[in-house]
Protein backbone atom coordinates (compact mmCIF):
# COMPACT_ATOMS: atom_id res chain seq x y z
CA UNK A 1 0.00 0.00 0.00
CA UNK A 2 1.37 3.40 -1.00
CA UNK A 3 1.43 6.38 1.41
CA UNK A 4 -1.35 7.95 -0.68
CA UNK A 5 -3.46 4.78 -0.33
CA UNK A 6 -2.92 4.84 3.44
CA UNK A 7 -3.95 8.50 3.65
CA UNK A 8 -7.07 7.88 1.56
CA UNK A 9 -8.08 4.94 3.78
CA UNK A 10 -7.51 7.03 6.91
CA UNK A 11 -9.49 9.92 5.43
CA UNK A 12 -12.43 7.62 4.73
CA UNK A 13 -12.36 6.48 8.35
CA UNK A 14 -12.11 10.02 9.68
CA UNK A 15 -14.99 11.25 7.51
CA UNK A 16 -17.19 8.32 8.51
CA UNK A 17 -16.64 9.17 12.18
CA UNK A 18 -17.75 12.81 11.85
CA UNK A 19 -21.15 14.18 12.71
CA UNK A 20 -22.40 17.60 11.68
CA UNK A 21 -25.48 19.77 11.41
CA UNK A 22 -27.49 19.68 8.22
CA UNK A 23 -28.72 22.95 6.68
CA UNK A 24 -31.93 24.32 8.20
CA UNK A 25 -34.98 22.62 6.69
CA UNK A 26 -36.39 24.97 4.10
CA UNK A 27 -38.23 23.50 1.09
CA UNK A 28 -37.55 26.70 -0.82
CA UNK A 29 -33.80 26.66 -0.19
CA UNK A 30 -31.90 25.60 -3.33
CA UNK A 31 -29.35 22.88 -2.73
CA UNK A 32 -26.11 22.04 -4.47
CA UNK A 33 -23.28 19.56 -4.08
CA UNK A 34 -19.57 19.81 -4.88
CA UNK A 35 -16.72 17.34 -5.14
CA UNK A 36 -13.36 17.46 -3.39
CA UNK A 37 -11.42 15.29 -5.85
CA UNK A 38 -8.14 13.73 -4.72
CA UNK A 39 -5.65 11.92 -6.93
CA UNK A 40 -2.08 10.65 -6.31
CA UNK A 41 0.57 12.94 -7.79
CA UNK A 42 4.36 13.40 -7.81
CA UNK A 43 4.17 15.40 -4.55
CA UNK A 44 1.51 13.33 -2.81
CA UNK A 45 -2.26 13.72 -3.04
CA UNK A 46 -3.54 16.51 -5.28
CA UNK A 47 -6.86 18.36 -5.15
CA UNK A 48 -8.76 19.68 -8.17
CA UNK A 49 -9.81 23.33 -8.34
CA UNK A 50 -11.67 24.98 -11.20
CA UNK A 51 -12.15 28.56 -12.29
CA UNK A 52 -15.71 29.15 -13.37
CA UNK A 53 -16.32 30.84 -16.71
CA UNK A 54 -17.33 34.50 -16.77
CA UNK A 55 -21.09 34.54 -17.25
CA UNK A 56 -23.42 37.50 -16.89
CA UNK A 57 -25.93 37.02 -14.11
CA UNK A 58 -23.95 34.24 -12.43
CA UNK A 59 -23.10 35.26 -8.83
CA UNK A 60 -20.11 32.90 -8.90
CA UNK A 61 -18.87 34.00 -12.31
CA UNK A 62 -15.08 33.74 -12.48
CA UNK A 63 -14.74 32.29 -8.98
CA UNK A 64 -12.25 29.57 -8.12
CA UNK A 65 -14.31 26.64 -6.87
CA UNK A 66 -14.78 22.90 -6.61
CA UNK A 67 -16.63 21.09 -9.41
CA UNK A 68 -20.32 20.80 -8.64
CA UNK A 69 -23.72 22.37 -9.07
CA UNK A 70 -27.38 22.33 -8.15
CA UNK A 71 -29.27 19.19 -7.24
CA UNK A 72 -31.71 17.90 -9.84
CA UNK A 73 -34.88 15.93 -9.13
CA UNK A 74 -33.50 12.90 -10.99
CA UNK A 75 -30.34 12.71 -8.83
CA UNK A 76 -30.28 9.78 -6.42
CA UNK A 77 -28.95 12.07 -3.69
CA UNK A 78 -26.47 14.88 -3.09
CA UNK A 79 -23.42 12.64 -3.62
CA UNK A 80 -24.88 11.68 -7.00
CA UNK A 81 -25.30 15.38 -7.76
CA UNK A 82 -21.63 16.02 -7.03
CA UNK A 83 -20.63 13.06 -9.23
CA UNK A 84 -22.90 14.09 -12.12
CA UNK A 85 -21.80 17.72 -12.07
CA UNK A 86 -18.13 16.69 -11.90
CA UNK A 87 -18.56 14.51 -14.98
CA UNK A 88 -20.35 17.31 -16.83
CA UNK A 89 -17.92 20.09 -15.89
CA UNK A 90 -14.52 18.40 -16.06
CA UNK A 91 -15.16 15.00 -17.68
CA UNK A 92 -14.10 12.93 -14.68
CA UNK A 93 -16.41 9.97 -13.99
CA UNK A 94 -15.98 9.19 -10.29
CA UNK A 95 -18.01 6.02 -10.79
CA UNK A 96 -15.29 4.65 -13.08
CA UNK A 97 -12.42 3.78 -10.78
CA UNK A 98 -13.20 6.47 -8.21
CA UNK A 99 -14.28 6.07 -4.60
CA UNK A 100 -16.57 8.14 -2.38
CA UNK A 101 -14.68 8.71 0.89
CA UNK A 102 -17.37 10.64 2.72
CA UNK A 103 -18.97 14.01 3.30
CA UNK A 104 -17.78 17.30 4.78
CA UNK A 105 -19.99 19.75 6.68
CA UNK A 106 -22.54 21.56 4.49
CA UNK A 107 -22.12 25.31 4.06
CA UNK A 108 -24.41 28.15 3.08
CA UNK A 109 -23.75 31.87 2.51
CA UNK A 110 -23.51 33.96 5.67
CA UNK A 111 -24.09 37.28 3.93
CA UNK A 112 -27.62 38.50 3.20
CA UNK A 113 -26.30 39.80 -0.14
CA UNK A 114 -25.28 36.33 -1.33
CA UNK A 115 -27.69 33.95 -3.10
CA UNK A 116 -29.52 31.59 -0.73
CA UNK A 117 -28.21 28.07 -1.30
CA UNK A 118 -27.01 25.13 0.77
CA UNK A 119 -23.91 23.33 -0.51
CA UNK A 120 -22.98 19.76 0.44
CA UNK A 121 -19.33 18.76 -0.19
CA UNK A 122 -18.27 15.16 -0.86
CA UNK A 123 -14.72 13.79 -0.96
CA UNK A 124 -13.80 11.38 -3.76
CA UNK A 125 -10.54 9.58 -4.52
CA UNK A 126 -9.82 9.15 -8.23
CA UNK A 127 -7.02 7.39 -10.13
CA UNK A 128 -3.67 9.06 -10.73
CA UNK A 129 -4.39 9.27 -14.45
CA UNK A 130 -7.64 11.23 -13.96
CA UNK A 131 -7.46 14.34 -16.13
CA UNK A 132 -9.80 17.33 -16.11
CA UNK A 133 -11.30 18.31 -19.46
CA UNK A 134 -13.29 21.50 -18.77
CA UNK A 135 -16.61 22.15 -20.49
CA UNK A 136 -17.97 25.58 -21.44
CA UNK A 137 -18.86 26.35 -17.80
CA UNK A 138 -15.21 26.12 -16.72
CA UNK A 139 -12.37 28.42 -17.78
CA UNK A 140 -9.55 26.46 -16.17
CA UNK A 141 -8.82 23.44 -14.00
CA UNK A 142 -5.71 22.89 -11.87
CA UNK A 143 -4.51 20.06 -9.63
CA UNK A 144 -2.87 21.47 -6.49
CA UNK A 145 -0.83 19.33 -4.06
CA UNK A 146 -2.70 19.28 -0.76
CA UNK A 147 0.50 20.00 1.18
CA UNK A 148 0.75 23.36 -0.62
CA UNK A 149 -2.68 24.39 0.67
CA UNK A 150 -1.62 23.39 4.19
CA UNK A 151 1.50 25.56 4.02
CA UNK A 152 1.22 28.85 5.97
CA UNK A 153 2.31 30.66 2.81
CA UNK A 154 -0.98 29.72 1.15
CA UNK A 155 -2.97 31.84 3.62
CA UNK A 156 -4.00 35.20 2.17
CA UNK A 157 -6.96 37.59 1.93
CA UNK A 158 -9.45 38.49 -0.76
CA UNK A 159 -10.61 42.10 -1.04
CA UNK A 160 -14.24 42.17 -2.14
CA UNK A 161 -15.20 45.44 -3.80
CA UNK A 162 -18.63 46.37 -5.09
CA UNK A 163 -20.03 49.74 -6.05
CA UNK A 164 -21.84 51.41 -3.18
CA UNK A 165 -20.50 48.96 -0.59
CA UNK A 166 -17.56 49.37 1.76
CA UNK A 167 -14.72 47.03 0.62
CA UNK A 168 -14.59 43.83 2.69
CA UNK A 169 -11.71 41.47 3.38
CA UNK A 170 -12.25 37.72 3.42
CA UNK A 171 -9.85 34.91 4.39
CA UNK A 172 -8.53 33.08 1.34
CA UNK A 173 -6.00 30.59 0.01
CA UNK A 174 -3.49 31.30 -2.73
CA UNK A 175 -3.44 28.10 -4.78
CA UNK A 176 -0.74 28.55 -7.42
CA UNK A 177 -2.04 32.01 -8.25
CA UNK A 178 -5.72 31.10 -7.94
CA UNK A 179 -7.41 32.88 -5.02
CA UNK A 180 -9.91 30.69 -3.18
CA UNK A 181 -12.40 32.46 -0.92
CA UNK A 182 -16.03 32.35 0.20
CA UNK A 183 -17.89 29.04 0.40
CA UNK A 184 -15.03 27.11 -1.23
CA UNK A 185 -12.56 28.50 1.30
CA UNK A 186 -14.84 27.41 4.13
CA UNK A 187 -15.21 23.90 2.68
CA UNK A 188 -11.47 23.52 2.16
CA UNK A 189 -10.66 24.88 5.62
CA UNK A 190 -12.74 22.07 7.15
CA UNK A 191 -11.37 19.45 4.79
CA UNK A 192 -7.75 20.52 5.31
CA UNK A 193 -8.23 20.36 9.07
CA UNK A 194 -9.37 16.74 8.76
CA UNK A 195 -6.55 15.95 6.34
CA UNK A 196 -3.92 17.46 8.65
CA UNK A 197 -5.18 15.41 11.59
CA UNK A 198 -5.02 12.23 9.53
CA UNK A 199 -1.47 12.95 8.36
CA UNK A 200 -0.32 13.91 11.87
CA UNK A 201 -1.80 10.72 13.31
CA UNK A 202 0.10 8.70 10.72
CA UNK A 203 3.32 10.53 11.54
CA UNK A 204 3.84 11.59 7.92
Amino acid sequence: MTPEDSTIAALAGALAARTFTEPPHDPGLPRAAVAVLLRPGPEGLELLLIRRAEREGDPWSGHVALPGGREQAEDAGPAATAARETHEEVGIDVAAGGRLLGAVEPVWPQSSRAPRIAVRPFVFAVPADAEAVPNEEVDAAVWVPVHELLHPGAVTEFLFEMEGVEPMRFPAFDARGYVVWGLTHRILTTFLGIYAQVVDAAGE
